[in-house]
């Protein structure tokens, strides 16, 4: 890898560790903060004999704790999925293709072979950028059908394809999530929305790729 690519390549790591920092300040550990404070006004409710104000409270405590719980699962799901980690990608894409399809009643066709030859973070980084679009098709129509693609270009990069048949998205600032994850890798992102659905192919440079 070429200096520059290295330079590009750490300060996508602390571009990517930054917004963690800030998802986790303004969520989680604000969530937590607000708790703390909420079992110390239930704590002083029961002292005080003011039980339906203390069981309110702590409703509310209840209900806000689960909502971290579900933001820290997410997180968590998203940095490294378990059945990826532990399977590898194939099983854990099949695994997502089968719960969305199932769920939506979509057919999802996959052509994945191509990502057992890249490296251990390309493979999480391209499972998410595709479990994101897989999501997005699902809010615009559902589609039918689904197909994703995965192919090795000649530098030794790699392209990602993900074609759906729902209605079509003619927003960019739909695809900014996608974007940004792409951004981070110095990949490229094309989106083509015609009548007949929404093509997006993700290249990644093959330095990426062997992460």
């Amino acid at each position: 890898m070429s200096d520059d690519a290295l330079d590009r390549l750490i300060a996508a790591e602390q571009d990517e560790r930054r917004r963690l920092a800030l998802f986790l300040h303004d969520g989680p550990v604000q969530n937590l903060a607000g708790i703390a404070l909420m079992l110390d006004a239930a704590i002083h409710a029961i002292e005080t004999e003011k039980l339906d104000d203390a069981r309110n409270v702590l409703s509310s405590a209840l209900e806000r704790q689960r909502t971290t719980i579900r933001e820290l699962r997410d997180l968590s799901f998203a940095l490294e999925p378990v059945v990826l980690r532990d399977q590898g990608f194939a099983p854990a894409m099949q695994a997502l293709a089968e719960q969305i399809g199932t769920v939506n009643q979509i057919r999802i066709d996959l052509e994945i072979e191509a990502a057992e030859r890249i490296g251990e973070a390309a493979q999480v980084a391209t499972y998410t950028i595709i479990r994101e679009l897989l999501e997005q098709a699902v809010r615009r129509g559902p589609p039918t059908t689904v197909e994703v693609r995965l192919r090795t270009t000649d530098d030794g990069g790699l392209e990602t394809c993900v074609a759906d048949d729902a209605e079509p998205e003619r927003r960019r600032r739909s695809f900014e999530a996608v974007e940004e994850r792409v951004k981070q890798l110095h990949g490229s992102i094309d989106v083509d929305a015609a009548d007949s659905g929404t093509r997006v192919l993700v290249t990644l440079p093959p330095y990426a790729v062997r992460r």
